[in-house]
């Protein structure tokens, strides 16, 4: 039996950190995927559980030996997700739920067509710009540069599986978990499971 891999990308300003923290406490059997990075740990952050914090050298050796199953620089920063560790999750039934953006989406869905890619979308471009806007203390030149890039991110809602907005928070949450309780209940993962009762009970 295997487990699932599930994507969600978002443009910032969508909640999508807030959705996954809230999947993740309502849910034990996912597990979210921590990536590797060459940037420094920000106050709070522990290695091994925000990020595994490596140098860039340690990381170009992990990138050339084919490590990542998605990479991006970002910002002059390095992060990559390791293919090993999702593979080795999965093989034991666990759910592996990766937070990451469109580009390293679609770096995952070519190595994983089985994936399970969620996006999620802010209620109207009046909220968004209101959520990017945050506590006003940005200049217009910056805010409109974070709607360009949300728009940008935005354009590539085709490219998923399934579309959550997040307008009613709660609403939201509920519908993030309702794709990763349905998507454990297809024909192969309950044959997987329990085809042997399934079989019984026509046999």
């Amino acid at each position: 039996m295997s487990g699932n891999v599930f994507i969600v990308s978002a443009p910032s300003g969508a909640g999508k950190t807030s959705l996954v923290k809230a999947l993740l406490e309502a849910d034990q059997q996912v597990k979210l995927s921590v990536s590797y990075t060459t940037r420094a740990p920000r106050p709070g952050e522990v290695d091994g559980a925000h990020y595994h914090f490596v140098s860039m050298d340690d990381f170009m050796v992990m990138l050339n030996r084919g490590d990542f199953l998605e990479s991006a620089e970002v910002y002059g920063n390095r992060y990559g997700t390791s293919q090993r560790w999702i593979e080795t999750q999965v093989a034991t039934g666990v759910d592996i739920l990766l937070e990451i953006d469109w580009q390293g989406a679609a770096q995952v869905r070519k190595l994983m067509p089985q994936a399970i890619s969620i996006f999620v979308l802010p209620p109207s471009p009046a909220a968004l710009r209101e959520r990017l806007t945050g506590r006003g203390q940005d200049s217009e030149q910056i805010i409109a540069g974070r709607l360009a890039a949300a728009r940008e991110d935005m354009s590539h809602v085709s490219e998923f599986d399934y579309v959550i907005i997040n307008d009613d928070f709660a609403t939201a949450a509920a519908d993030l978990q309702a794709v990763v309780r349905a998507s454990r209940l297809t024909l192969a993962k309950q044959m997987a499971k329990h085809g042997a009762l399934i079989e019984s009970l026509f046999a």
